[in-house]
Order: C-alpha cells, then sequence, then structure tokens
C-alpha cells in the first residue's frame, strides 16, 4: 500500500492574512509603511499539519506564493525556493518546541514564476520514508523563500516574518490495523477454548494500541493495552475490571516482530476460580 495524499492551500483565501501581519527588515507594516513596496511572501506561514501513514511511498503537497504589493507587478517575477531545516531550529526556538527536520523532502518546484499583472503562484514538494522513522517523534518540512528577482534583474524584498512554509509531519502509529488472532483461552474450571478472530487494534499513543483480550469482547474500557518497547517486548496493560488487571505470565515472552507484524502475548488476569490464562498470536492481516 503507498502514500496517495495530496495537500492543498486555498490560494485566495490566504490573501487576506498579509494584510496586518506583513513585514520587511525594518519592521514596517501594510498599509502606512509598506506602501509602494513589493515583498515575496508565503502567505499560509503558520504551522500546517499532513499526517503521514507509515508505509512506502511519496506524498506530495502544494502551498502558495504571493507577490504582496499595493500595485499589480508590471513585470515577470521569479522566486527560488529551498528546503530549509534551519527554519524549524527557528520555529522551535520562537515556540519552545521540539521538532525535527523532516530527513526526506524534494522540492518539486525550485523556482516559481510569477507573471506580470498577478500576484499569486504555487510551489510543490514530496516527502516519503515515513515506514522508516519513529512516530514518537514531531517532524516538520520546511521550504523557505530563498530570493525573488523581477525579469530586469532587481531583487524584491522577502517578508521576514512571511518567508517559509511550515508543515508538521505526524506518522500515525505503525502497528494500529486490522490483525487475525489465534491462540488459546484457558479457563481454570472450564479448561481451554481456541481464539480464532479478526481484531482491529486502535491507537492509543505513539507506541501503544488496544484491543479485546482474548476471546473476551467487550467494550474497549476492558481491552488490552499493548505497548511496544524499543527492544520489541510488550508491556501489558488494561484490565477486565479494577481489581482485575491484565499481567504477563511468568516465564512467557510478549513480543512484537516488526518482520512479520506479529504479536506473540501470554497475559493472564485473575478471578474466583484462579487465573484465566491468554496464548495469542495476532497477525497483521
Amino acid at each position: 500500500m503507498k502514500n496517495k495524499i495530496a495537500l492543498s492551500i486555498s490560494f485566495f483565501a490566504a490573501i487576506f492574512l498579509l494584510f496586518g501581519c506583513l513585514k520587511d527588515k525594518v519592521g514596517d507594516y501594510w498599509v502606512d509603511g509598506v506602501a509602494g513596496k513589493m515583498y515575496a511572501s508565503v502567505p499560509v506561514y503558520t504551522l500546517q499539519q499532513l499526517p503521514l501513514q507509515p508505509v512506502p511511498g511519496d506524498v506530495t503537497y502544494s502551498f502558495a506564493l504571493n507577490i504582496a504589493t499595493d500595485a499589480l507587478p508590471t513585470e515577470d517575477i521569479t522566486i527560488t525556493l529551498s528546503v530549509d531545516p534551519a527554519a524549524v531550529t527557528q520555529y522551535n526556538s520562537d515556540h519552545g518546541k521540539s521538532f525535527k527536520p523532516f530527513p526526506n523532502v524534494q522540492l518539486l518546484t525550485q523556482t516559481v514564476t510569477i507573471p506580470k499583472g498577478t500576484r499569486v503562484g504555487s510551489a510543490s514538494a514530496k516527502v516519503w520514508g515515513a515506514e522508516t522513522l519513529n512516530a514518537c517523534d514531531n517532524y516538520i518540512a520546511a521550504i523557505t523563500i530563498k530570493s525573488a528577482t523581477t525579469a530586469s534583474g532587481k531583487d524584491l524584498l522577502i517578508a521576514g516574518n512571511m518567508k517559509s512554509y511550515l508543515l508538521a509531519l505526524p506518522i500515525a502509529n505503525p502497528y494500529a490495523g486490522l490483525y487475525h488472532a489465534t491462540g488459546v483461552f484457558t479457563h481454570p474450571v472450564n479448561g481451554p477454548r481456541n481464539i480464532d478472530e479478526d481484531k482491529e487494534l486502535k491507537t492509543v499513543d505513539c507506541q501503544t494500541v488496544t484491543c479485546s483480550a482474548g476471546d473476551l469482547g467487550g467494550t474497549q474500557d476492558t481491552w488490552v493495552t499493548l505497548t511496544i518497547n524499543a527492544d520489541n517486548s510488550i508491556t501489558i496493560g488494561g484490565s477486565l475490571s479494577a481489581s482485575q488487571p491484565y499481567l504477563p505470565q511468568t516465564g512467557k515472552v510478549n513480543t512484537y516482530d516488526p518482520g512479520t507484524k506479529t504479536f506473540t502475548l501470554n497475559y493472564y488476569y485473575e478471578g474466583a476460580t484462579g487465573n484465566r490464562l491468554i496464548q495469542e498470536n495476532i497477525v497483521r492481516k
């Protein structure tokens, strides 16, 4: 399965963000201080978001570029862009965050020419490799305007606070999805019964999923939680009731195999007549 996601921004609605926000290096503001000037800018300059599935494949997205001016340009204007990890560092510093630069970003449009008599253009980029990254990390792809030049060779100002397009790329929990479970539920009085059913593992957080325990079904409040640790061991959590937590069986393994996408589980909960033992192999479909 491959990602087939594209993100588009409404160019014309975004242009209204320019009024009252645009500034140059000396802090001039529209309209009083910026009249007669031209700025190259990214009108959607606040952090955007595009969730990624942890599967192979390219994900493409597009964003708007704008020439902010009180008169339409009389020459073609060429804007040059570049991938800019330093903009992620700056965002973290400005907002007290800890994003990492997304490692695989390619500009599909390195230069954009905005024809004379118009103000708006667009650029596109792609990212890939989400399946190789830790879903618990937070990533941004940053693309910055590096230069803007008229057809006659004049360099335009670049809006200092609106020069980068910042796209957060949260990665979905890689363990969530549809699985098939086989195994045995052993009751201390009634004996064993086979487990053979499909299960949906649902996201709790970036490294934890939850599903029905054994063949018990029930509501999500009674489901077992599975936290996948760095060494692919599993921490068992959840409970059937407040007094019946799910616990790992002593001497048995609880592990995840990333190659086969298989959970091997051995856990139990206590009952009035003894422990109920659950052994499951849960395999991704």
